[in-house]
């Protein structure tokens, strides 16, 4: 029968040596102590010995510090170290095991392997950012660390935490934070007026006051609404600044830029006429023009300025009809009347009952709306000498300023013909035969009108419809 015996104690000799104790030993036992490590190596036998399973210290008594060997032994209980006896290794709570769980007397009288308890430990705990720990027993096992903050901060977390046997700390690390969010004062509220001829102004002020409570760092300011001397426009404006401190507490403050613009009262447009202006049309220091209708011609102030006074300057002018003189001394003086404000057609016919002479005119007389939105004035050189006519509406002309209108323009008395001179006075379509008002009305669209007359011509699209 296999008799069991449990061994604890201080170390004698085999598997652990520790520095205070000087262990006897039997030679020929398998082992001999190793002073640096404090371990025990089997050395090796030349020679096997004769077996003997009664021999009761076959191997040397089997004892480990801060831990137990279990044995079993064939010859019973009270053989602790006869040949083939087995022994289980364990330590005490708060040690590891190092080496064989398990080891055997062997005929060459040594164990079959080494191991030692080692004294658990975990790791030295770092310290917190604003805050230190206090611990019952250091870094050993079951000791219990408990942490607090600085004042002014709060504790985020475990606020204990204890070594267990894994050799790893329970819980997670703590943080202690800022509980008190940085002072922050922006400057004051401000208004301003807008630029002349701008519907903006240009704002600047000076950064907010910050400071933090705890340690006095602010991390970050961030800005909601447009930077320090950026051009605002009309209307009320929230500036808002938040100043972050390290622990992302975060507090904000706010003020008002308010822009204004002085207006003057909206202008009218002229009767047969209109108004083109500057920036907003009626915000300080804009310029209205005043403008006519083709057949009208401006008579008073050209241009009125808005001033400060948030009234505008001079008077309105009028648009009155265009008076032609038709008694100069020549063509030119009679085309100068109309540069840059009226287009020309000049029709040219043999005789009054020309077939194309009497359709063209009837076609033109049915579109007289289109005509004036065009700015165009029709000039009608008919007959033969000395019975040949010009005129302009009921406007009779000179028979030297016929003559010389059909020189400049190089019209025929011998078949219809017609021209259509522009605003500057340039030759820009010739016809030979009639044309309907919707194609002249197409090529002026197209390649006569400026910007300002194309606007209109989009205002004034269903005008004569």
């Amino acid at each position: 029968m296999a008799g069991k015996i449990t061994q604890r104690g201080a170390l004698s000799l085999l598997l652990f040596l520790a520095p205070a104790v000087t262990p006897t030993w039997l030679a020929g036992s398998g082992y001999y102590p190793d002073e640096s490590y404090n371990e025990v190596y089997a050395e090796e036998v030349p020679q096997v010995p004769a077996l003997d399973y009664r021999v009761p210290r076959w191997c040397y008594t089997l004892n480990i510090q801060d831990g137990e060997a279990t044995c079993y032994s064939p010859r019973g209980g009270n053989y602790h170290s006869s040949l083939g006896t087995r022994c289980e290794l364990s330590c005490d709570r708060g040690f590891r095991l190092i080496g064989r769980r398990s080891v055997q007397c062997l005929p060459s009288r040594r164990w079959s392997g080494t191991a030692y308890c080692r004294q658990m430990r975990c790791h030295t705990l770092p310290f917190i950012t604003s805050g230190t720990y206090t611990c019952t027993n250091g870094v050993l096992l079951d000791s219990r660390c408990d942490y607090s903050c600085s004042s002014g901060y709060h504790l985020e977390g475990d606020r204990s935490r204890i070594c267990m046997e894994d050799g790893q700390w329970s819980g997670g690390e703590p943080v202690c934070v800022d509980i008190d969010p940085p002072k922050i004062r922006c400057p004051h509220s401000r208004e301003k007026m807008a630029e002349p001829e701008k519907l903006t102004a240009r704002v600047y002020w000076d950064p907010p006051l910050v400071k933090d409570s705890a340690d006095g760092t602010i991390t970050r300011v961030t800005l909601r609404g447009p930077e320090p001397g950026s051009h605002f426009p009309e209307g009320e404006h929230v500036i808002r600044y938040t100043a972050y401190d390290r622990a992302y507490n975060r507090a904000s403050c706010k003020f008002i830029v308010k822009v204004q613009v002085r207006r003057c009262p909206s202008l009218k447009p002229p009767q047969h006429g209109y108004l083109t202006c500057t920036s907003a049309g009626n915000n300080y220091g804009a310029t209205c023009e005043y403008h006519c209708d083709g057949g009208y011609e401006r008579q008073g102030t050209p241009s009125r300025v808005c001033q400060s006074s948030r009234q505008w300057s001079g008077s309105p002018p009028i648009c009155a009809p265009m008076k032609i003189n038709v008694n100069v001394n020549s063509a030119a003086g009679l085309l100068d009347q109309f540069y840059e404000k009226q287009r020309l057609l000049i029709i040219s016919a043999p005789d009054p009952s020309n077939r194309y002479y009497k359709m063209q005119i009837s076609m033109l007389q049915q579109s007289t709306c289109g005509l004036d939105l065009r700015h165009v004035t029709i000039i009608e050189l008919v007959g033969q000498p000395p019975q040949e006519v010009g005129r302009i509406r009921e406007q009779q002309l000179s028979a030297n300023i016929i003559e010389e209108l059909r020189q400049f323009q190089h019209l025929t008395r011998s078949y219809f013909n017609m021209v259509l001179i522009d605003k500057q006075g340039i030759d820009r379509e010739r016809y030979m035969e009639p044309v309907t008002p919707e194609e002249i009305f197409t090529f002026i669209d197209d390649y006569l009108l400026s910007n300002q007359e194309l606007t209109q011509r989009r205002e004034q699209r269903d005008v004569c419809e």
